[in-house]
Order: structure tokens, then sequence, then C-alpha cells
């Protein structure tokens, strides 16, 4: 009988999410996950399998803590209070505090090199969900009568993770709080209807 782990999985997994976050899939180092974990490399092979099945636990991690905005966002009674949920709170989850600025999912994996295309496929896939989950929110709407008939709502998804990622990418440039909560309210004002 092996012995028991000698350190908190979910402490290791926030710390490894912050290196992840950071430096990218690729560009984190074991060296660099293992002394922010404080934990050594057959300890994380043994938890995790390897580097990649850390980043996976990591991204369930992140996909968790990221469950609730989502639930709330669709949640909403309308079409633009959807819109209106999505993107000022995006704003805000950009520049969570005691996190890095952007988004772990867009920042982590855009390009990885030869050997790291499942990485790549998964970070694909996780970007793909709000996007689906929003064409079928705005399909409800438009069935309701809230949104024109003539209206795509995969195009109407799509423009809203657009503006999302955008948001995210101006975070991790340096753009503050109120910077990214007047380019949410510009997309607002570009909402049908208004």
């Amino acid at each position: 009988m092996g012995r028991p782990r000698a350190f908190d999985r979910d402490q290791a997994i926030e710390q490894a999410m912050d290196v992840f976050w950071r430096h990218g899939y690729e560009g984190a180092s074991m060296a660099e996950l293992t002394d922010a974990m404080g934990i050594n490399p057959p300890s994380v092979y043994g938890a995790f399998g390897n580097k990649e099945g850390l980043f996976r636990a990591v991204l369930d991690r992140y996909a968790e803590g990221r469950a609730d905005f989502m639930d709330d966002v669709l949640s909403a009674p309308t079409s633009r209070q959807v819109v209106e949920r999505y993107l000022r709170g995006s704003a805000e989850l950009a520049l969570e505090p005691k996190k890095p600025a952007g988004c772990l999912v867009l920042q982590s994996g855009l390009t990885c090199g030869k050997g790291g295309e499942a990485v790549v496929e998964e970070l694909t896939e996780r970007r793909r969900d709000p996007e689906c989950r929003l064409k079928t929110r705005f399909e409800r709407a438009r069935d309701e009568g809230d949104l024109p008939r003539g209206l795509d709502p995969l195009t109407l998804a799509r423009y809203l993770v657009a503006v999302n990622n955008g948001l995210c990418v101006q975070a991790t440039g340096g753009a503050t709080r109120r910077d990214l909560q007047q380019v949410a309210e510009m997309a607002l004002r570009a909402w049908p209807g208004n």
C-alpha cells in the first residue's frame, strides 16, 4: 500500500493555476510548477500523471469557478440582460483580485509547439462552451419574440465571445476596470433593439 499524499491537492491545483495562467501551458516548466506547488516531480506525476494531466485538473478547477457566473448570465429574463450580465461580469472577472489578469483558457494555450496539439484542442473545446450556451439561450429568446427572427443566434453568441476575449486581452495589457466597463457599455449600445 502506498503512502498517503503529503500535500493538499486543491491547494496544489490553485498554485499550479497561477503558473499556467502567467506563463501559458508551454511556458510553464515543471520546475516552476513544482516550486509553486511546494511538491516534488514524483508527487506531481503520482497525483496527476504528467504536466498535461495537471493542466486538465487546473482547467477543471477554473471551469468550476466560472460555472456560477455563466448560470447567472443565462438565467437573465431577457436577451439584453443576458448580454449585460455577460459583458459587465466578464469585465470584472478579467481583473479579479488575487488572480492574473485576463482569462486562463484564452491565454494559456493559443499556441503550442509540436506535441501540444491535445492541449490546444482541449482549450478550443472549452472556449466553445460559452458560445454554445449563449447560442442556445438566444435561440430561446428568438423563439419567445425577445429577439428579431432574422438575427442569427450563433453570430450573436460569437460576437459576444469575441468582445469577451478582447476584454481579457486588454486586461492583460493593463486596461483598468473602468476601461473594460466602457468597452462593455459600447457593445451593449450595439445590441438589437437599442
